[in-house]
């Protein structure tokens, strides 16, 4: 596996570069020959044949004026036989290592190409994107879209930073560093896609490559996948601007996103609030992200650096390893919440944490109880399929939440018993009209079948209390010398009104698109 060069001011050597004739392959009617290039520890393979070489060879002694005669001759009879075709190997490598020696500064742009350094290639990656934005950077910033670039690009413009050279070693101004960074300073939209394995015919492990995101001055909105999160640097720079970050397939806790810098102190606490106790570092807060998503990562807890993002409305945090629901009682602007496919076993004092959630969605967990729910009042979606979810009288603690509209269960052990739609829709009592359940709108059968439901439901408990007079009686009795107070935490007695939400960058199944 290749490994990045040394990341920051104290540098090797850049070594040579080295390009071997490893074999050749029969394709077709005319011979294919493979060519190992070695810059540092990277590799990759090129395969040309032998017209390809020779092209080459003319474009160099006419822009070059290298020795017409370096070429090993062409060949027409016996020319796929296995001794010349061997022969040919030693001669092309021989030819292609005599190339880069009379190079070893700039390769020449030709010759570059020829053995792939644009995609590779420290210079030739930089040059290669210097000269697109210089011929598409307006027209890229003017339309205000997504630019996507991948995490080798953002390693070789780091590099290339780090080396000091000249902006423009090669001499063509369409390949001045420059542009890139003219582009880079204005860009409001970024992805950065990794790959999984090796990246292209190379041994470089694209995903595990450092780069550096502080070129970009003016990001709003940055995705970023199949990236190492613990080797990303100057993303904090974006501070000021960004407003939606997503992170996935990259990150093993949310500290190493949000906070990178907390390795470095021993305690840390973000700007604002009150300092209490020993501090070393203040930390600036994400004082624009609104929108957070850090679905399908490696991430067991939420930890403490959520106090960084005081703004945050939408947060996803699905498909991570998750136990347990901490620290959100720190986002008062939180309405949007995913947690789908964790490892959430229990719900207990969830209504501290999230005051004024209005989505929610816990599909594929461990739950069984939902007696956490039952103080949610502004929660309009609830998605709670894929659980473990049993017992009818688990959905009583929802059933009286004024505003929620949107309910799912699918795929739980309750949704298999007779007639489970109206006896979930039951529980709901007036309100069984207004709520969808399983992105099923209810029907006026099932309404009518709730009310006989409702009507049984009231024969069996006047039937209780008349065989229990004396219970009942003893009750009341306790209830005329209780005094009435109404709990702090009752529902308010109107429902607050359903706000629009922001939309996650990428969608996910369920109901959390319904709105």
């Amino acid at each position: 596996m290749a490994t990045a060069r040394t990341f920051g001011p104290e540098r090797e050597a850049e070594p040579a570069k080295e390009a071997r004739v490893v074999g050749s392959e029969l394709v077709d009617t005319y011979t294919v020959y493979i060519i190992q290039v070695t810059d540092g520890s990277h590799e990759w393979t090129v395969k040309h044949r032998y017209s390809d070489f020779h092209d080459l060879h003319e474009k160099l002694v006419a822009e070059r004026k290298i020795d017409k005669n370096l070429l090993p001759p062409k060949k027409i009879i016996g020319k796929n036989s296995r001794s010349l075709v061997e022969k040919r190997e030693k001669d092309l490598e021989v030819y292609l290592q005599k190339l880069l020696a009379a190079f070893p500064g700039v390769t020449p742009r030709v010759l570059a190409h020829f053995l792939h350094f644009h995609f590779y290639e420290i210079n030739g990656i930089t040059a290669a994107l210097a000269e697109e934005l210089f011929e598409k950077g307006e027209q890229l910033l003017g339309a205000g879209e997504v630019f996507a670039i991948g995490p080798l690009q953002l390693y070789a413009v780091t590099e290339q930073l780090q080396q000091g050279k000249p902006t423009c070693a090669s001499g063509d101004a369409k390949t001045d560093l420059g542009h890139i960074l003219d582009f880079t300073c204005r860009l409001k939209y970024l992805k950065v896609s990794g790959t999984e394995g090796p990246f292209g015919t190379s041994n470089i492990q694209e995903q595990l490559l450092p780069f550096d995101l502080s070129i970009f001055k003016s990001l709003h909105q940055v995705e970023i996948s199949h990236c190492d999160a613990k080797h990303i640097r100057g993303l904090v720079a974006s501070k000021p601007t960004l407003a939606t970050l997503s992170v996935r397939f990259s990150a093993t806790s949310m500290k190493e996103v949000l906070v990178p810098e907390a390795s470095e102190f021993d305690e840390w606490e973000p700007e604002g609030t009150t300092l209490e106790g020993p501090v070393t570092a203040v930390i600036p807060t994400w004082q624009a992200l609104t929108t957070l998503d850090l679905s399908h990562n490696s991430i067991s807890e939420i930890d403490e650096s959520v106090k960084l993002i005081p703004k945050i409305e939408f947060l996803d945090l699905s498909h991570n390893g998750l136990l347990v629901v901490d620290n959100l009682q720190h986002l008062y602007n939180l309405v949007h919440l995913d947690l789908s496919y964790n490892k959430l076993s229990s719900l207990e004092g969830l209504h501290t944490k999230l005051g004024n959630i209005k989505t929610l969605n816990l599909a594929g967990n461990l739950l069984e109880s939902l007696s956490g729910l039952h103080k949610l009042y502004s929660l309009v979606n609830l998605d709670l399929r894929d659980n473990r979810i049993e017992q009818m009288e688990e959905v009583r603690s929802i059933g009286s939440l004024p505003c929620l509209e949107h309910v799912s269960l699918l795929n739980n052990p309750l949704s298999i018993i007779p007639d489970y739609r109206t006896k979930v829709l039951a529980q709901f009592g007036e309100r069984a009209s207004e709520v969808c359940l399983d992105d099923t709108v209810t029907t006026e059968k099932e309404l009518d079948t709730v009310e006989v439901l409702k009507a049984i439901q009231k024969a069996k408990e006047v039937k209780s209390k008349l065989s229990n007079p004396e219970k009942k009686g003893g009750e009341d009795s306790r209830l005329s010398a209780a005094p009435c107070i109404r709990p702090s935490s009752s529902p308010p007695t109107v429902a607050p009104a359903s706000a629009s939400l922001p939309q996650p960058i990428l969608s996910n199944q369920g109901i959390l698109g319904d709105e």
